[in-house]
């Protein structure tokens, strides 16, 4: 039987990060957590942090600023997850990553790291819409560095997080579902992948160890929840007993409404933009540089989009 990998979260108390660290520790994995001196006076953080390490966590204190801190706190393990911020809604950090690279190059002993990816796949994103692109150019420039380095990977496209789509019936500016009405990118029957946060952290741990994803590109695919906007309408509607007012706003309008927002709602538009005009999630086949999480790993059993829905009612 092959040991467990021990495994570093860096960004361990944000959104997804903290996911990834309870699917660490109950997938068995000695779990450390990188605690940055920086986290200051943020309590929540700390609590988290602290709920952890009640939990089974080691906290190893290093920072991104601080070079021999980094590499001591790489040496203690055998596998990095980084889930640094990478969402210009909340906060923006991807090429903090950089940093670390290099003491996973200067420490020399990482099986794998996976970086802070988990959206669209950074390298079939060249056309997208500035500003929303920088998000995309930077990843590309993380995994660059990863490989020219000659760090082992696994980069892990997860698509939609169920959180910032599901919940608002696909529209932007909300994460909650009306129960009157709603606006249509388009027709809405363009499809998408839609990912409970908890199952992306749980096929996240699943790869670390597996000879079929290293050096590779991991696309997070649950068949039953690759839906167009209008289906995930439709499985409200079902919910609720009752079909909402539909109104639709065309891809020129939609895009024409970017200049009245400011940085960061027009780098998320760009990308709303791509995922359900376009279609970037689904208008491509995965090939031989990848694999897809649900067929590598069907014993998870995936949150369906109509269960995630009836959190709402």
């Amino acid at each position: 039987m092959i040991d467990k990998s021990k495994v570093l979260v860096v960004g361990g108390t944000g959104y997804l990060g903290k996911r990834i660290v309870k699917a660490s520790l109950a997938g068995g994995h000695v779990t450390y957590i990188l605690h940055r001196p920086e986290i200051g006076i943020d309590v929540e953080k700390v609590q988290t942090l602290l709920s952890f390490k009640a939990g089974g966590a080691h906290l190893v204190e290093a920072s991104l600023n601080d070079h021999r801190s980094l590499v001591e706190a790489v040496k203690k393990v055998d596998v990095v997850v980084s889930a640094i911020s990478g969402v210009h809604l909340r906060s923006h950090h991807i090429l903090l990553q950089l940093k670390l690279v290099q003491a996973i190059k200067d420490a020399g002993n990482i099986k794998r790291f996976l970086p802070s990816e988990f959206g669209m796949d950074p390298s079939r994103m060249a056309h997208a819409l500035e500003p929303g692109n920088e998000t995309f150019v930077q990843k590309m420039i993380v995994r660059k560095a990863i490989e020219d380095a000659g760090i082992p990977f696994t980069y892990v496209s997860a698509n939609c997080f169920a959180g910032y789509l599901v919940g608002g019936l696909c529209q932007m500016g909300r994460i909650t579902p009306s129960r009157e009405s709603v606006l249509l990118l388009g027709d809405g029957n363009v499809p998408a992948i839609f990912v409970d946060e908890d199952d992306i952290a749980a096929y996240t741990i699943k790869m670390i160890d597996d000879p079929r994803t290293l050096n590779k590109t991991i696309y997070i695919r649950p068949p039953e929840n690759i839906l167009s906007q209008r289906q995930v309408i439709g499985l409200w509607e079902k919910l609720i007993k009752k079909e909402l007012h539909k109104t639709s706003i065309s891809a020129e309008d939609f895009l024409a409404s970017k200049k009245d927002l400011d940085y960061a709602q027009q780098a998320g538009l760009g990308h709303f933009y791509h995922i359900f005009y376009e279609g970037c999630l689904t208008n491509f086949d995965i090939g031989d540089g990848g694999e897809e999480a649900s067929k590598l790993y069907p014993e998870i059993n995936y949150v369906r989009i109509e269960e995630y829905l009836k959190r709402y009612l």
